[in-house]
């Protein structure tokens, strides 16, 4: 499972150096392979099964549906596939570097079963946005029933 957060450089050709903790995860429970596409305000990076299976739940649903065809144009058509090299890093996409802004210092988050990759100063922001939510939320339902 991908935690924590870790802040890298990506060098002027689009290269970055995954965290060493994600390789390990990477290569231990899946292959070198990551699908990344955009998200939000930053990218999101899935281990090449993790992307298979959700794949494999969008092709359930009918293209016709609006929600599912929006879905395919923003988050499928934008993935690319990312091979770790054998320094660790990996090579994201101008179009998507541009997507998240991402120029020179890169924040990955640990999303559990992906990997979220934001620029340094969105990500600052992003968390401030968020600790300001927990704290309206810390005491609600919804992190009861997680076990919270």
């Amino acid at each position: 499972m991908f935690r924590g957060k870790y802040e890298h450089t990506i060098d002027t050709k689009g290269r970055v150096s995954l965290p060493a903790k994600y390789r390990e995860i990477l290569t231990t429970n899946y292959n070198d392979r990551l699908i990344i596409t955009n998200f939000d305000s930053c990218l999101v990076a899935y281990p090449y099964e993790e992307w298979i299976k959700l794949e494999e739940r969008f092709s359930q649903h009918s293209i016709m549906e609006e929600d599912v065809q929006t879905f395919i144009h923003y988050f499928i058509s934008g993935a690319a596939e990312c091979t770790l090299d054998k320094l660790g890093r990996i090579l994201i996409p101008p179009y998507l570097r541009k997507h998240a802004a991402l120029e020179r210092d890169a924040v990955f988050v640990g999303m559990i079963t992906r990997i979220q990759i934001w620029d340094k100063a969105k990500w600052e922001q992003k968390f401030m946005e968020a600790q300001e939510k927990f704290n309206q939320i810390k005491g609600k339902e919804t992190l009861a029933k997680l076990g919270f």
